[in-house]
């Protein structure tokens, strides 16, 4: 044991003979205490989350799960800042320049990490979205699975016909999963705003819109409408009086008559466009979507009214004649002549 590891003269550390460079008794005493100290702060923190998912077991709750791993992750991240400068800065004028120097080598070298970093603190502190919620974050829609120091991790969704165009291109022709986790930088805060469909209120609210004839019975299909919408969307019962009056107080954009079903009127050049506006969940809406157009559309069938398209209607179409004779149909320029001579 002696032969592979020796300590010099001047404190040096030698392995087989070996010096190393930088490394002597002091500062090799300083990295096995943080190798231990590293050690037992992880140890620490497994045994936390074991106790947290012990404590959860019997009524989950994703939420809490979610802010629990937050504040160990924290907790562990400053336990270890503070652990490792204690046991190699013993002198605050040395902890001061390093500090200074790290400081300085971070933000030249790794901006986008540390304005990573810095999204990441924002999120927490300004309650911008939390794990579980819709979102749509640097052009990704989906629900937030995963929240790091760096990136946040989306279930990604696909997207209506009305923004299809947008990038990335999808296949999904609706708010229903992909199968894909994207990973977003937390520092996209910065640069995009980021919309939440579930931070204040869990529902949302959708429109259908069907085109009708304007000679077609517009009041029974308007009926037709306000019927499925009533059946299909969130009851309004269990809506939670207190969130919606809180919704009220903080925002002051929510009328209690917005709640209710309402159909609105668009005249085209084609046809009478009849939009009906609901309140839904937030998510399964391409189910109850899907429910109403199939109860609309028999509804409609059963009273009569069809579904307006683009139509043409031609005017001024003059006299054609042909004429065959004994060989077979006139030439060309016979037949056109005739075509001319008829219409003069």
């Amino acid at each position: 044991m002696d032969s592979f590891f020796m300590i010099g003269p001047l404190g040096t550390l030698h392995v087989f003979g070996i010096k190393l460079v930088g490394l002597n008794a002091d500062n090799g005493g300083k990295l096995l205490i943080t190798f231990i100290f590293i050690c037992l702060a992880l140890i620490l923190a497994q045994a936390l989350r074991a106790l947290t998912r012990w404590t959860l077991r019997s009524h989950k709750n994703v939420k809490v799960e979610f802010w629990t791993r937050q504040g160990i992750n924290l907790i562990l991240a400053l336990l270890l800042v503070l652990g490792v400068c204690s046991i190699w800065f013993d002198d605050p004028t040395r902890l001061t320049t390093a500090v200074g120097l790290v400081t300085a080598g971070l933000a030249f070298a790794l901006q986008r990490v540390v304005t990573a970093l810095a999204g990441y603190i924002v999120i927490l502190r300004g309650k911008t979205f939390s794990v579980g919620d819709r979102i749509v974050m640097g052009g990704v829609r989906g629900d937030v699975v995963a929240l790091g120091f760096i990136q946040t991790s989306i279930m990604e969704m696909g997207q209506p016909p009305s923004v299809q165009t947008d990038q990335p291109g999808m296949w999904v022709r609706s708010r229903q999963f992909t199968g894909r986790i994207v990973t977003v930088p937390n520092s996209k805060i910065f640069d995009e705003p980021v919309y939440n469909y579930t931070r204040e209120f869990d529902y949302i609210w959708e429109e259908m819109s069907l085109p009708v004839s304007y000679t077609a019975d517009r009041k029974r299909a308007e009926e037709i409408l306000l019927e499925a919408a009533a059946r299909h969307q969130a009851p309004i019962d269990e809506l939670k009086q207190e969130d919606i009056k809180e919704l009220q107080r903080r925002y002051y954009v929510v009328n209690l008559e917005d709640f209710q079903p309402r159909v609105f009127y668009r005249m085209t050049d084609n046809w009478l466009e009849l939009s009906v506006r609901f309140i839904t969940d937030t998510h399964g809406v391409r189910g109850v979507k899907d429910k109403m157009a199939r109860e609309m559309l028999d509804a409609m069938e059963a009273s009569g009214i069809g579904v307006a398209s683009a139509t043409f209607e031609l005017v001024g179409m003059p006299p054609l004649r042909l004429e065959v004779d004994g060989s077979g149909v006139k030439s060309r320029s016979q037949t056109m002549a005739s075509a001319r001579q008829d219409y003069s």
